[in-house]
């Protein structure tokens, strides 16, 4: 579907009669909210600008109705929104779109494992290049700027893996920025292979990750994978308590051994579902240490609907996701993301940010108000990935955008916003979705 506007192949013009998340123009003006809404119209929790793009960046940001358009091309939005593009910092671009050939049997994470297990012997190069990229193609049009993904890296399979992120990072690097993170279980690192998975890890510039479970040996697994992180200057990704057990508490021994190593490198935990389960003291006490840590938060509100508490002819009593607001009013920053997409973990998903955040306000009830939420698909998980810059409205940035006809957050939440322009350095990309035909030799 073409887009709803028409972007002029010039490089300086205005986007005039827009609408933005007050916590984008807050950000973006360096003005607190109330300073912000005296400064610009505005409506419930959007502002009206009018925004120059100027060589590819933000020139500036104005209340609507003040641009200077008789120098130039102006683009009427219509009262349309304007976001930054989305940074997806939780995927799993090597499990992606193998639903096809290995479908989950029963829905459930045990099933998910076995059936990723049983796959890994298909994965090779060609076959994980062509599926990884079929996912880089349809984050890239849906409006996706920045991305992270997890690499499944036992034995062997870690450099197959790296390699081809790494090759596919090169040929995107224009268009998309890339991370990689490790998994493995975290037994995996007091085995000899360990030390020679962070070198590998080091050696492609990644971070270092994987899942933690409870067990007897949890806490020396922890400190073999902050000793190897400060030895190599990584950052860490880690799973913590994907299940709704209310004694999985892995995420409190990450915080406790952060603290413990004082480790200065940036943490960010994933999923954190069994804190849905969890009593007040005990929730208290782990985000207290996780506060103190400065461990990020990134959550996976469908992959964890689809999974968590899946019985065979029962109905799921609860969502899977994990407590956004509490997480958030304890000051420390949330993400969202995209998790997996077309494979065992999750049967559906389009690498779409805003499929997550219209699916995580329906589950985390993250609207009435909106407040600041949409920072969760843009500047938070940028900020959580190091990035400086992304995810924002600021002057002086690139003009990565997304322009949506939708007039309101209700508008946008409530419709598949189809006709969304995608601006990269000011100008419109081509949004056509990749076909799954292109997936027919590697997938069955």
């Amino acid at each position: 579907m073409a887009g709803f506007i028409s972007i002029p192949d010039v490089a300086h013009y205005w986007l005039t009669n827009g609408r933005v998340p007050l916590c984008f123009l807050a950000e973006s003006v360096g003005l607190e909210p109330i300073a912000a809404l005296q400064a610009f119209p505005h409506q419930e929790e959007l502002v009206a600008v009018d925004i120059e793009v100027q060589a590819g960046a933000i020139a500036r940001i104005l209340p609507a109705g003040q641009a200077a358009v008789a120098a130039c091309p102006a683009v009427n939005l219509n009262q349309g929104l304007i976001w930054p593009c989305f940074v997806d910092m939780h995927t799993h671009l090597d499990k992606g779109h193998t639903w096809p050939r290995c479908p989950n049997p029963d829905g459930t994470f045990i099933g998910a494992l076995e059936t990723v297990r049983q796959d890994h012997s298909n994965w090779q190069p060609d076959d994980l290049y062509q599926r990884m990229e079929f996912g880089l193609k349809c984050s890239y049009a849906h409006g996706t700027q920045a991305i992270r993904t997890h690499l499944d890296s036992f034995g062997p399979l870690g450099a197959t893996n790296f390699t081809v992120f790494d090759h596919l990072r090169r040929q995107w690097q224009d268009r998309l920025t890339l991370q990689a993170v490790c998994l493995v279980s975290l037994d995996y690192f007091l085995t000899p292979e360990g030390e020679s998975l962070a070198q590998l890890v080091a050696e492609f510039g990644g971070i270092l990750g994987g899942v933690a479970y409870m067990n007897e040996d949890i806490v020396a697994q922890l400190d073999r994978v902050f000793m190897l992180a400060k030895r190599y200057g990584l950052d860490l990704d880690f799973h913590t308590d994907e299940s709704l057990n209310p004694d999985d508490i892995t995420l409190r021994y990450v915080a406790e051994a952060a603290l413990r190593h004082d480790f200065q490198g940036a943490i960010t935990c994933g999923h954190c579902c069994s804190l849905s389960v969890q009593s007040a003291e005990t929730v208290e006490k782990t985000l207290s240490l996780v506060k103190a840590a400065n461990i990020g938060i990134v959550s996976l509100p469908m992959c964890n609907l689809y999974l968590q508490d899946r019985q065979r002819n029962r109905t799921p009593r609860y969502r899977g996701v994990t407590i956004l607001h509490e997480i958030h009013h304890q000051g420390i920053r949330v993400a969202l993301s995209s998790d997996n997409c077309r494979d065992p973990f999750y049967a559906y998903g389009d690498h779409d940010g805003l499929d997550v955040f219209k699916q995580s306000v329906r589950i985390g009830h993250l609207d009435r108000p909106f407040d600041h939420w949409p920072l969760s698909l843009t500047s938070r998980p940028a900020e959580l990935m190091g990035l400086t810059g992304v995810g924002t409205l600021v002057p002086g940035s690139s003009a990565n955008l997304i322009c949506f006809k939708a007039r309101s957050l209700n508008e946008l939440v409530a419709r598949a916003q189809c006709d969304r322009v995608v601006l990269r350095q000011g100008q419109s990309i081509d949004t056509t979705l990749p076909d799954y035909s292109e997936l027919d030799a590697w997938v069955f």
